[in-house]
């Protein structure tokens, strides 16, 4: 019998992704953990494993296709045997899962089926030892609220499990008595919206202002989208707060200068962004409050070193987690952060290496940029912008006119979870590392 492959939700936070390229074509023998395709998700191409066998009879999405959503059907496999000439008019993809999760643009959403219809067949378990279909998304889901698969009756192809569900799985086990409780704030949300901003400038309007002039328009990919949706939840919804500090370079460009000449024969030359990674971890552990991250109701205070680092890539960025930060040499920081620097241009990272941490840093020092104030990636609690570093006269210790090497420092805080003298105490930790870099170490 023939088996659908679907869109799999290869991230947490994936919906739609780009098929980049099939690894098997129409016809060949296809084994559970095969790898059959690569899949750009908003971050990062990532390698699609096969979970069933058979051959592939029909691929239903070319390669380079974007835009794909989640659970849509990908491709057929038929068994030995099987024609692959009937595929293309019986497997073809059905409006059977929600717009919203895997229906083709061209699907009317209401003739998806009804979740709270299926609620009552949920309660007929399958035989004991049975496989329960289901797709990635629906499995997470069902995994994050406690509810046995075995119990849900599937409404997509041949009983699979869908998104939808799953969510309609928990309602229906829920007591009357919650319904008649949130009856009386059903209409809370819609006197909730009244105050909502007008809605931005369509595409359509925005081009119309400048259709006497030549411009190229760029259509968003998922990473583009990804960034857009996120830094602008972040400036409407974190209530952002500056600090700012300039730090004294002149010791730790001499430390550094030293450690390089002595590590020299083992291909090692630590940067001055590898001590700010260094300085921040240990300062995470000096100002425990500070590392934490909001997580909508409370607060959450971690206590290992997590440390985020924005890196540019073309039409995005990354920003890796180097996890442990504070329990790491300088020399292993500078071997992680080169690596994980290096697969993130090419979009290589898995999920784990780039979701996580409390805290951010991001260095324009190296483009000459003095100061600046970054947008902080939630639920992260602060971020750190770092400047270049400038000679300038500065007033010495003995009160005369000199010289040093300045770096400008801008502590983005979201003030729900570190107020103003923690994250003043936060920064003033991380310029004393930075000043002081062999008691950091020490």
């Amino acid at each position: 019998m023939a088996t659908e492959i679907l869109m799999p939700a290869l991230s947490p936070t994936m919906e739609e992704g780009t098929l980049a390229k099939w690894l098997k074509k129409e016809g060949d023998e296809v084994r559970s953990g095969d790898i059959i395709a690569e899949i750009e998700t908003d971050k990062a191409t990532m390698e699609f494993e096969a979970v069933d066998e058979g051959i592939l009879g029909k691929i239903l999405i070319a390669e380079g296709t974007a835009g794909v959503k989640v659970n849509t059907p990908i491709a057929v496999l038929v068994e030995e045997g099987e024609s692959a000439d009937t595929v293309s008019s019986a497997k073809v993809p059905e409006p059977q899962e929600p717009a919203d999760e895997a229906a083709p643009a061209q699907e009317d959403p209401k003739e998806a089926p009804a979740p709270a219809a299926k609620a009552p067949e949920a309660q007929a378990a399958r035989s004991e030892g049975e496989r329960v279909f289901a797709s990635p998304l629906a499995r997470r889901i069902a995994k994050e609220k406690g509810i046995d698969l075995a119990a849900v009756q599937g409404s997509g192809p041949r009983g699979r499990i869908v998104k939808a569900d799953v969510e309609g799985a928990q309602p229906a086990a829920a007591p009357a008595a919650k319904a008649d409780a949130a009856a009386p704030k059903a209409e809370a949300p819609a006197a909730a919206a009244a105050p909502v901003a007008a809605p931005a400038a369509s595409a359509a309007s925005v081009a119309k202002l400048f259709a006497d002039r030549d411009y190229e328009e760029v259509t968003l990919d998922g990473m583009r989208k990804t960034i857009a949706a996120r830094l602008s939840e972040a400036k409407q919804t974190i209530p952002h707060f500056y600090l700012r500090r300039e730090v004294a370079l002149d010791a730790l460009m001499a430390f550094r200068a030293d450690l390089n000449a002595k590590l020299e024969s083992r291909g090692v030359k630590l940067s001055v962004n590898d001590f700010i990674i260094k300085a921040c971890a240990v300062a995470l552990q000096q100002v425990p409050n500070a590392n934490a991250v909001w997580a909508g109701d409370r607060i959450l205070r971690l206590k290992p070193s997590d440390v985020a680092v924005a890196v540019a890539i073309e039409g995005g960025l990354f920003t890796p987690v180097l996890r442990d930060a504070h329990q790491k040499s300088l020399s292993a920081l500078s071997a992680e952060m080169k690596d994980l620097a290096a697969r993130a241009r090419t979009k290589k990272l898995a999920p784990h290496e780039y979701q996580g941490g409390s805290f951010a840093i991001s260095n324009l020092g190296m483009f000459g940029v003095e100061n600046f104030d970054a947008v902080i990636n939630p639920p992260h609690g602060s971020i750190l912008a770092v400047g270049a570093g400038i000679r300038k006269p500065v007033v010495g210790k003995d009160g005369a006119i000199t010289t040093a090497t300045m770096m400008s420092m801008t502590l983005s805080v979201d003030h729900r979870v570190i107020d103003g003298a923690l994250g003043a105490e936060f920064l003033k930790a991380i310029v004393e590392n930075l000043e002081n870099p062999i008691a950091m170490l020490a």
